[in-house]
């Protein structure tokens, strides 16, 4: 019985050993990997905060243009700048002051800030921010191209906490919320 025992351990073991985790997603053939930059919130965000187990501290909430977001009981807390985890275990350590007991608060972003795009387009202005969009996409949102517009890269204007990156994009290049994109007219 105990040799039986045995192998059904090790055949646990084994099988377990060569179970595969969960794939990355991909996007236009590229893999999303850990090791890319979480998203940092900012003004224009909305967060879906979910206290378990009390649903009058489960709202959404806006980012202010401050970085705040205004919370029942803690009052404002700042996430501008800060990932989705560490708004959570912010808004978990305000609660925890003297609050709630044992806190557990999850956060996810609700709605994202929209991206802009002006130039050689049908209809330049602010539009609502899709995860995975690429330039072609955000391009199609605004109607699509002018008569005279460059058809083959963009301008992109991204704020970074160093100040605003000017960078060339392609159309599959992906958009992130808050971009500027620019499209430019050719010349003949």
């Amino acid at each position: 019985m105990r040799l039986v025992r045995f192998a059904a351990l090790f055949v646990l073991l084994f099988v377990s050993a060569c179970a595969t985790g969960p794939r990355p997603s991909t996007h236009n053939g590229q893999a999303f990997e850990k090791s890319h930059v979480a998203y940092q919130l900012d003004t224009g965000d909305v967060l879906r905060v979910t206290v378990y187990n009390d649903a009058q501290l489960t709202n959404s909430f806006g980012i202010d243009d401050a970085g705040f977001i205004s919370m029942p009981l803690v009052g404002r807390v700042y996430v501008r700048g800060k990932t989705v985890n560490q708004a959570s275990a912010l808004i978990t350590s305000s609660l925890a002051s003297g609050y709630l007991r044992d806190p557990n608060v999850a956060v996810e972003v609700a709605q994202y800030r929209p991206f802009y795009i002006q130039g050689e387009v049908a209809s330049s202005g602010q539009f609502p921010f899709v995860f995975g969009m690429s330039v072609r996409a955000a391009i199609s949102t605004a109607g699509g191209f002018s008569d005279v517009a460059t058809k083959n890269s963009v301008t992109i204007y991204r704020k970074a906490t160093t100040g605003t990156t000017k960078l060339r994009a392609k159309m599959d290049d992906l958009v992130q919320p808050g971009d500027t994109i620019v499209v430019h007219e050719r010349w003949l």
